[in-house]
């Protein structure tokens, strides 16, 4: 009998997490030997999954951001290319950014639902609030440290610092440093072979997760997902729809419905396989064949959005971070909501092109902010569901990029 996919046992052990939260939370067992014995072991579980995931975060960010700068080697003399790309998908990934914080805003979800879960991080949290010129001055302090002592204690944002210089000197120096781009090249790959074991606990660690979310809570939580379900969706398919097209009608000319029709095969296998990998040979093909941009350009914009322009990715990890604050009873402040954005942005840098890979990414941007990673328990089942369409918004705007940089480097690259 053929093994169900990964995708189908995170299904099932969530469900199974479910049900089980909801058979200790009716029969009133969660004060009895049984339930806490069974919430224990749920527990263990749960952060055994945790911990593997924190285990390889910090290798796994710094790898990929020094490999995601470095891949601008082999383009170096494409400065204006180059240049005119980079600054387009951090614009375009700022303002997915803000879309989502002002649609968590405005429509507010999970507010009133605070998570017993999460009180220990809710303690913690209030404990580092500080005025805002001190919170500034001492997050000015944190991005430059000692890269060891950053790494080892797991200093995210000046772990991000630390792989942008090194990004940087590697395509300054060239092939000069060709060893130790290969070198670091070869640990992101170890890292992500790594994280491929560790999802086989996934189900595991999700439905011990799930059972004690569930079992200690009531049903109220599952109203606010499919509210803050509806918020997302609705918010990617307006930068999708409207913001990208508009950008590009702005600067070619182009009208969207000519875009989406070159467009169309990219995005629905975007969206029907959510890797933005996958989708690779097809977004070139329709870039270049369909959107006539020359060759040159395609191959160079296309891959480097795939691994670094991630506008839906950033739009959801914005939203979802106001999401767990609230579920938390935590008000981000603006300096907070400053830290999201910036680490949400660069946290897209180098992310491989595969599903679900924004799991990753979201602990980053909850840690960074000092917000319960046990949030992934909730985030993870519905991620596969919202993956299809931020990874459809991430292609599109790999081929958007494409057409507005030829445009704006006619002749000059």
């Amino acid at each position: 009998m053929k093994r169900p996919s990964l995708n189908t046992q995170i299904l099932i052990g969530c469900l199974l997490g479910v049900a089980g939260g909801l058979w200790l939370s009716q029969s009133g067992q969660t004060s009895e030997p049984i339930g806490q014995n069974t919430l224990y072991g749920a527990k263990l579980l749960g952060n055994l999954f945790l911990d593997l995931l924190r285990m390889i975060l910090v290798p796994l960010v710094f790898s990929s951001i020094v490999v995601g700068v470095a891949n601008l080697r082999a383009h170096a003399q494409m400065h204006r290319v180059w240049t005119t790309t980079l600054a387009f998908f951090f614009a375009t990934m700022g303002i997915a950014i803000v879309i989502g914080f002002g649609a968590a805003h405005l429509f507010r979800p999970g507010e009133g639902l605070h998570l017993d879960m999460f009180a220990e991080a809710t303690r913690n949290y209030q404990a580092r609030q500080m005025p805002l010129p001190d919170y500034i001055a001492q997050f000015l302090r944190g991005l430059f440290q000692n890269p060891f002592k950053a790494l080892a204690q797991g200093e995210i944002l000046a772990i991000v610092i630390i792989a942008l210089f090194l990004g940087i000197a590697l395509v300054a120096g060239g092939e000069r440093y060709r060893n130790i781009r290969v070198l670091i090249e070869e640990l992101q790959e170890l890292c992500l072979r790594i994280v491929g074991w560790i999802m086989y606990l996934a189900p595991l660690g999700l439905a011990g997760l799930l059972l004690q979310l569930v079992a200690t809570q009531d049903s109220q939580l599952l109203l606010s997902l499919g509210h803050f379900i509806l918020i997302v969706t609705g918010t990617t398919l307006f930068h999708g729809l409207v913001v990208l097209p508009g950008i590009l009608w702005a600067f070619t000319g182009m009208s969207p419905l000519r875009f989406l029709k070159g467009a169309r095969e990219a995005l629905i296998t975007a969206f029907i396989t959510s890797s933005s990998a996958a989708t690779l040979p097809v977004t070139l093909r329709c870039t270049e064949q369909h959107l006539h941009v020359k060759k040159d350009i395609a191959n160079f914009v296309v891959p480097l959005g795939a691994t670094v322009n991630m506008d839906g990715t950033a739009l959801y990890e914005a939203a979802a971070a106001l999401f767990v604050a609230r579920l938390a009873g935590i008000e981000l402040d603006l300096a907070s909501q400053l830290v999201i954005f910036f680490v949400a942005m660069l946290g897209a840098i180098g992310a491989p092109g595969i599903p679900s890979v924004g799991m990753l990414s979201m602990v980053l941007v909850l840690q960074s902010v000092g917000l319960p990673t046990e949030a992934i328990a909730i985030l993870l089942p519905i991620d596969r569901l919202l993956d299809t369409t931020r990874t459809a918004v991430n292609v599109e705007g790999d081929m958007v990029g494409s057409l507005i940089v030829q445009k704006l480097t006619a002749g000059k690259a």
